[in-house]
C-alpha cells in the first residue's frame, strides 16, 4: 500500500447529481469513492453536471443534470466534448472517467485515464473498449464481469460500496417481499411476481419505469400481474427506500442477465436484509449464500427460498457489507489501480518523490 497523494479528476456521467436523490447507481458509487478519496489525503476535482453533494473541488459542464434525457446521445457528447476542454486546464495526475464516451478522448493525454466499466463489456461495448487499446486503463466492478471479456486492457477488480451507517438496521422484519429496481425483463420483476405469489407472500414494486422500453415492458408483463399481494410503488429513493430495504423479509432479485453489480444487494444487506437471488452475473460475488442470503439456480427454486430466507441472521449481513464493501475498502482497490496505471503510462510520475503524505482510516 502506497503512501502517494494524487491528484484526481473525476469525470461523472452527466444524468443525475452527486449524490443522486433518488435512481443513479453509478453517481452514488461515484460520490462514495470520491470522498473516501479525499479522507485518504487525495485532491479531486469532480467534473459532473448539476450541483455537487461530494467534498470535492467541483466543475460543472451543465447547469441542471440531463437525467430526463437518458437515452439521447447529444448530453453524453457535450459533457465529454466540455470535459476535455476542462482537463486541458486541471493539473491532475491522471482522469477517472465513470462515462461511455469520456473515454474516446484518453488517446494522447499526458496523463493515464482509468475507467470504471459500469456495464456490459460484451458485444459491441465490448468492442469498443478493445478498440481503445492502451489508451484507457479498465477497472471492472466484479470478477464475474471481467471474465466475460478476459482480454480487455484490465488493471484491476474493484467492488462497490456503500456507508452502512446511511441505512437503517432492523432486526425484525415485515412478512412481505421488496423487488427494487428498473422495469426491465433483464431485472426479472415478472418473476419476483410469481415467486412471492407462490410463496404466499406480498410482494412490494419499487421500481424505475420512465423509458419507453421500461413502460412496454411493464405494460406487457407487469400490469396483468397486478393485483391482490402485489403492490406497485413506482420509483422511490431517499428516506423511503431505505425504509423499504430495511423492513422486507428479504430483497429478491431474480435477475436473468449476467449483472456486473447489483448495488442494491448490498444495500440490503446494510440494512439487516438477506438477499433471495438467482445465480446470474456478480450474484455469489455478492451474496455469500446462507450466510447473507440464498442463490437459487432456477426460478422454480425461488418460493422456497422466500420462506427458508427467514433463518437469516439480519445481523451477519450488515457485518459483511461493513467488511468487504465499504467505501475506504473501495477507495483502497482504487488506489492500486491508480499505481498501476501510472506505472504502465507512457509518462509515469517520479512515484519514489510523494509530494505529500495521508494519514490511513482504521478500516485501511
Amino acid at each position: 500500500m502506497t503512501d502517494q497523494a494524487l491528484r484526481i479528476a473525476v469525470v461523472a456521467p452527466p444524468w443525475f447529481e452527486l449524490p443522486p436523490q433518488g435512481y443513479g447507481g453509478i453517481e452514488a458509487v461515484c460520490a462514495d469513492l470520491i470522498d473516501a478519496l479525499i479522507a485518504r489525503g487525495h485532491e479531486v476535482t469532480l467534473v459532473g453536471a448539476g450541483h455537487n453533494g461530494t467534498q470535492a473541488r467541483f466543475v460543472q459542464t451543465y447547469d441542471t443534470a440531463q437525467g430526463a434525457r437518458i437515452g439521447e446521445p447529444l448530453p453524453e457528447l457535450v459533457h465529454a466534448a466540455a470535459v476535455g476542454e476542462i482537463l486541458e486546464d486541471l493539473d491532475v495526475d491522471l482522469v477517472h472517467d465513470h462515462t461511455l464516451a469520456g473515454p474516446l478522448l484518453a488517446r494522447g493525454r499526458d496523463v493515464p485515464t482509468v475507467h470504471t466499466t459500469h456495464g456490459v463489456v460484451t458485444g459491441e461495448p465490448g468492442e469498443y473498449y478493445r478498440r481503445l487499446g492502451t489508451s484507457v486503463q479498465l477497472v471492472a466492478i466484479s470478477d464475474a464481469q471481467r471474465a466475460t471479456a478476459p482480454d480487455l486492457n484490465w488493471t484491476a477488480t474493484v467492488h462497490n460500496a456503500v456507508h452502512v451507517d446511511d441505512f437503517p438496521f432492523r432486526e425484525d422484519k415485515e412478512d412481505w417481499v421488496l423487488f427494487l429496481g428498473r422495469a426491465t425483463p433483464d431485472k426479472g420483476m415478472h418473476l419476483a411476481i410469481d415467486a412471492a405469489r407462490d410463496a404466499g407472500l406480498p410482494i412490494k414494486l419499487a421500481a424505475k419505469c420512465t423509458e419507453p422500453a421500461e413502460r412496454a415492458y411493464f405494460e406487457a408483463e407487469i400490469r396483468p400481474r397486478l393485483g391482490a399481494g402485489v403492490d406497485w410503488l413506482g420509483e422511490v429513493g431517499g428516506e423511503m427506500k431505505k425504509e423499504l430495504l430495511a423492513a422486507a423479509r428479504c430483497l429478491l432479485f431474480p435477475v436473468r442477465w449476467e449483472e456486473p453489480f447489483g448495488m442494491v444487494m448490498i444495500e440490503a444487506m446494510a440494512c439487516g436484509t438477506p438477499v433471495v437471488a438467482l445465480r446470474r452475473g456478480s450474484v455469489p460475488e455478492v451474496v455469500t449464500h446462507g450466510a447473507t442470503g440464498l442463490i437459487c439456480d432456477h426460478p422454480r427454486e425461488l418460493p422456497d427460498a422466500l420462506d427458508a430466507v427467514r433463518g437469516i441472521e439480519p445481523a451477519q449481513c450488515r457485518k459483511n457489507v461493513l467488511t468487504r464493501f465499504h467505501p475506504d475498502a473501495m477507495a483502497a482497490g482504487y488506489e492500486n489501480a491508480y499505481l498501476q496505471a501510472l506505472a504502465r503510462s507512457a509518462r509515469p510520475r517520479d512515484l519514489a518523490n510523494p509530494r505529500t503524505r495521508w494519514p490511513r482510516s482504521a478500516a485501511a
